[in-house]
Parts: C-alpha cells; sequence; structure tokens
C-alpha cells in the first residue's frame, strides 16, 4: 500500500504555535492520514520496502527531513531537501493566512473568499514545488503534496 499510515513532526525545538497554526496542524494532519498517495520509487537496485509508510518531518542543519519507515518501524529512506526554494512561498503562504485569519473575524464573506482564493493559489504553489523536490525520492500526489507542505509550513513557522 503506497501511502502514509503516521506522521509526526519534530517540533520539540520550536515556539509553541499560535492557535490558529497548531488548527492548520491539526487539520492537516488528520487529513493526511485520511487519504493519500505515497510511495518510494526503486532506486538503482536497491529493495523499496512496500508501504504503508511512517513519516518522520524535521528540520536540522536548516534542511528539510524525510525520515520513512515502515509499518513497524524499520527504515526505509532517509532524505534531506534544502529549505532555500521553500522560503518565499512559506513566507507569503503566513502572510496571506494571517490575513486570512483577520478577515475571518472581521470582515464579509465576500472578502473572505477573495483572501482565500489568494491563500489556496499560494498554498498550491508551494505543493507544487513540493513535488519537484521530492522528484526521484518519493512519489505524492497533489492532495499530499499540499498537506505536507502546510507540515512544512509548520515547522518553519517555528524554524
Amino acid at each position: 500500500m503506497s501511502r502514509i499510515c503516521h506522521i509526526e513532526l519534530d517540533d520539540a525545538n520550536l515556539p509553541p504555535p499560535t492557535p490558529e497554526i497548531e488548527q492548520e496542524r491539526k487539520v492537516a494532519m488528520f487529513d493526511l492520514i485520511e487519504e493519500n498517495s505515497f510511495a518510494l520509487p526503486k532506486r538503482d537496485d536497491r529493495v523499496v520496502p512496500d508501504g504503508p509508510y511512517r513519516v518522520g518531518l524535521s528540520i536540522r542543519d536548516k534542511r528539510l527531513v524525510f525520515d520513512i519507515r515502515t509499518e513497524d518501524e524499520n527504515p526505509a529512506a532517509e532524505f534531506h531537501l534544502s529549505l532555500s526554494p521553500f522560503r518565499q512561498v512559506v513566507k507569503d503562504y503566513w502572510q496571506i493566512c494571517e490575513s486570512y485569519f483577520d478577515a475571518v473575524r472581521n470582515m464579509p464573506p465576500a472578502q473572505i473568499e477573495t483572501i482565500d482564493m489568494a491563500r489556496r493559489g499560494i498554498h498550491n504553489e508551494g505543493a507544487r514545488i513540493l513535488e519537484e523536490r521530492l522528484d526521484g525520492k518519493a512519489k505524492v500526489d497533489n492532495d499530499t503534496a499540499r498537506r505536507l507542505f502546510t507540515l512544512i509550513c509548520v515547522l518553519h513557522f517555528g524554524g
């Protein structure tokens, strides 16, 4: 089964999240476990263990680390991605999220919808970048990339 069965964020060294960020995290993690597509492609002649997979996400030495394990916690893969390609889109995403959170509290529905459309556009861009960065390392569908991007943003927020 090519999917994620468990996701864990290493956020031990990050500041406590705001209630809005904690909500984003909970929704992304729930949605990701409910429905996702995640597969490790064959690389060279190495055998790739079958899923489902347990995925650990962390930031170490300014790099995004994916620690992939089998369901019974045997190592399956580990890869490190540079955070540089994500920096601007993460920054833009959190800025538009702040506007969105403020709009939900203070603005009429039409203005909230406009900001939410912009937020989705930036979110899609982040997912696209993640899919590109994962090329050759992991195969994900767009919805999985979007949810993983949200979790990357949560890690980036404190890092």
